[in-house]
């Protein structure tokens, strides 16, 4: 008898199971791969475009080298994503443009000020100071290990040769 019901009181548990599993699946958007692929294409050649015009009018506008010239742009790039994600109009423009908007070095300077604006009525110190990082931070680990690892790996293959 017992088993009887612990039998029933499973089938009811793995019943209300699929229930839930379907309602979410109907729920759930499922998002179309090629439209979000075009928006993100969209997005990031627009981001290069500026980029290039940026680069264009340093070096042939203002007769600028190269390499200042890059560093103007980068600088320029990251000051219009701070401005726009002080403005609420960069996470806009990623939630549209998803990765278009989030690989280039304008969605990393969107991670680093989007906290730094959101926690700064918590303070100088624990609002700022302790969140600022907490989008970007684990990108900068992962970036810097990455690159140590590879390193080393270089290294051992150069004495190996």
């Amino acid at each position: 008898m017992e088993q009887n019901q612990q039998n029933v009181k499973q089938e009811i548990k793995e019943a209300e199971k699929q229930k839930y599993e379907q309602r979410v699946k109907s729920a759930t958007p499922t998002p179309n791969l090629f439209w979000q692929m075009g928006k993100a294409f969209l997005v990031g050649g627009m981001i290069c475009c500026i980029g290039q015009a940026i680069l264009n009018y340093a070096t042939n506008g203002m007769g600028i080298d190269k390499e200042t010239a890059g560093a103007w742009c980068s600088m320029l790039l990251v000051l219009l994503s701070v401005v726009l994600t002080g403005f609420n109009i960069y996470p806009k423009l990623v939630e549209w443009g998803g990765a278009g908007a989030l690989v280039p070095i304008t969605g990393f300077a969107n991670s680093v000020s989007a906290p730094a604006i959101e926690y700064k009525k918590e303070g100088q110190v624990f609002g700022i100071g302790c969140k600022i990082f907490t989008i970007a931070g684990p990108v900068i680990l992962y970036g810097i290990f990455t690159s140590w690892v590879l390193g080393v790996f270089y290294w051992l293959m150069g004495h190996a040769a």
